[in-house]
Protein backbone atom coordinates (compact mmCIF):
# COMPACT_ATOMS: atom_id res chain seq x y z
CA UNK A 1 0.00 0.00 0.00
CA UNK A 2 1.45 3.25 -1.38
CA UNK A 3 1.33 6.00 1.41
CA UNK A 4 2.11 9.68 1.86
CA UNK A 5 3.41 10.37 5.19
CA UNK A 6 3.61 14.62 5.94
CA UNK A 7 5.58 14.65 9.40
CA UNK A 8 6.42 18.35 11.11
CA UNK A 9 10.02 18.69 12.09
CA UNK A 10 11.26 21.56 14.23
CA UNK A 11 13.77 22.84 11.18
CA UNK A 12 15.60 26.65 11.73
CA UNK A 13 18.90 26.14 8.91
CA UNK A 14 19.84 24.50 6.10
CA UNK A 15 21.75 22.10 7.84
CA UNK A 16 19.08 20.41 9.58
CA UNK A 17 16.48 20.15 6.89
CA UNK A 18 19.78 18.60 4.62
CA UNK A 19 19.80 16.12 7.77
CA UNK A 20 16.02 15.32 8.02
CA UNK A 21 16.56 14.50 3.97
CA UNK A 22 18.82 12.08 4.55
CA UNK A 23 17.23 10.09 7.18
CA UNK A 24 14.22 10.20 5.77
CA UNK A 25 15.92 8.89 2.43
CA UNK A 26 17.56 6.25 4.01
CA UNK A 27 13.99 4.54 5.40
CA UNK A 28 13.03 1.56 3.74
CA UNK A 29 10.62 2.10 0.99
CA UNK A 30 10.58 5.62 0.85
CA UNK A 31 10.40 6.52 -2.92
CA UNK A 32 10.11 10.58 -2.95
CA UNK A 33 10.95 13.06 -0.21
CA UNK A 34 9.96 16.99 -0.42
CA UNK A 35 10.51 19.28 2.15
CA UNK A 36 7.46 22.00 2.29
CA UNK A 37 5.41 24.50 4.10
CA UNK A 38 5.49 28.00 4.83
CA UNK A 39 8.61 27.74 6.90
CA UNK A 40 10.10 24.73 5.08
CA UNK A 41 9.51 22.75 8.59
CA UNK A 42 7.51 19.88 6.99
CA UNK A 43 8.70 16.50 5.41
CA UNK A 44 6.82 14.65 3.17
CA UNK A 45 7.62 11.56 2.12
CA UNK A 46 5.85 8.69 -0.69
CA UNK A 47 6.52 5.64 -0.51
CA UNK A 48 5.29 1.62 -0.03
CA UNK A 49 5.30 -0.04 3.36
CA UNK A 50 6.91 3.07 5.48
CA UNK A 51 7.37 3.03 9.20
CA UNK A 52 6.07 6.46 10.15
CA UNK A 53 6.09 6.14 13.61
CA UNK A 54 9.86 4.84 13.52
CA UNK A 55 10.56 7.39 11.10
CA UNK A 56 9.34 10.71 13.18
CA UNK A 57 10.90 8.89 16.40
CA UNK A 58 14.42 8.91 14.18
CA UNK A 59 13.73 12.47 12.72
CA UNK A 60 13.13 13.22 16.75
CA UNK A 61 16.58 11.91 18.10
CA UNK A 62 18.41 13.09 15.25
CA UNK A 63 16.74 16.90 14.00
CA UNK A 64 14.48 17.76 16.74
CA UNK A 65 10.86 18.01 17.43
CA UNK A 66 8.85 16.00 15.64
CA UNK A 67 5.24 15.26 15.02
CA UNK A 68 2.92 13.28 12.47
CA UNK A 69 0.55 15.79 10.91
CA UNK A 70 -1.29 13.10 8.39
CA UNK A 71 -0.84 9.70 6.88
CA UNK A 72 -2.58 9.23 3.71
CA UNK A 73 -3.23 5.98 1.11
CA UNK A 74 -2.25 7.50 -2.79
CA UNK A 75 -3.73 5.47 -5.16
CA UNK A 76 -2.28 5.32 -8.89
CA UNK A 77 -3.88 5.99 -11.47
CA UNK A 78 -1.65 4.37 -14.30
CA UNK A 79 -1.34 1.36 -12.64
CA UNK A 80 -3.83 -0.73 -13.80
CA UNK A 81 -2.97 0.20 -17.21
CA UNK A 82 0.41 -1.12 -17.58
CA UNK A 83 -0.35 -4.36 -15.79
CA UNK A 84 -2.69 -4.82 -18.62
CA UNK A 85 -0.44 -4.68 -21.43
CA UNK A 86 2.37 -6.73 -19.60
CA UNK A 87 3.08 -10.10 -21.34
CA UNK A 88 4.35 -12.83 -19.05
CA UNK A 89 7.86 -13.79 -18.73
CA UNK A 90 9.47 -16.03 -21.22
CA UNK A 91 10.42 -19.17 -19.71
CA UNK A 92 14.13 -19.88 -19.24
CA UNK A 93 15.42 -23.34 -20.92
CA UNK A 94 18.10 -23.70 -18.44
CA UNK A 95 15.88 -23.59 -15.14
CA UNK A 96 17.27 -22.05 -11.92
CA UNK A 97 19.92 -23.93 -10.78
CA UNK A 98 21.65 -22.49 -7.52
CA UNK A 99 25.80 -23.39 -7.81
CA UNK A 100 27.35 -24.50 -4.69
CA UNK A 101 30.68 -23.25 -3.42
CA UNK A 102 32.65 -25.21 -1.29
CA UNK A 103 33.76 -23.63 1.75
CA UNK A 104 37.42 -22.40 1.63
CA UNK A 105 39.93 -24.89 3.24
CA UNK A 106 43.07 -24.07 4.79
CA UNK A 107 46.40 -26.34 4.04
CA UNK A 108 49.00 -26.34 6.08
CA UNK A 109 52.67 -24.87 4.29
CA UNK A 110 56.19 -25.97 5.18
CA UNK A 111 59.04 -23.44 5.78
CA UNK A 112 61.72 -25.21 3.13
CA UNK A 113 64.14 -22.58 5.24
CA UNK A 114 62.90 -23.15 8.73
CA UNK A 115 63.98 -20.62 11.91
CA UNK A 116 65.31 -21.23 14.94
CA UNK A 117 62.35 -20.17 16.84
CA UNK A 118 60.31 -23.46 17.56
CA UNK A 119 57.20 -21.21 18.98
CA UNK A 120 56.16 -20.45 15.54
Amino acid sequence: MKQKIVIKVQMSCEKCRTKARKIAAETDGVSSLAIEGTDKDQVVVTGDGIDSANLTRTLRKKVGFATILSVQKVEEKGKDKVEEKTEPPIPSSYGQYWQYTAPPFHQVVYDPTPSVCSIL
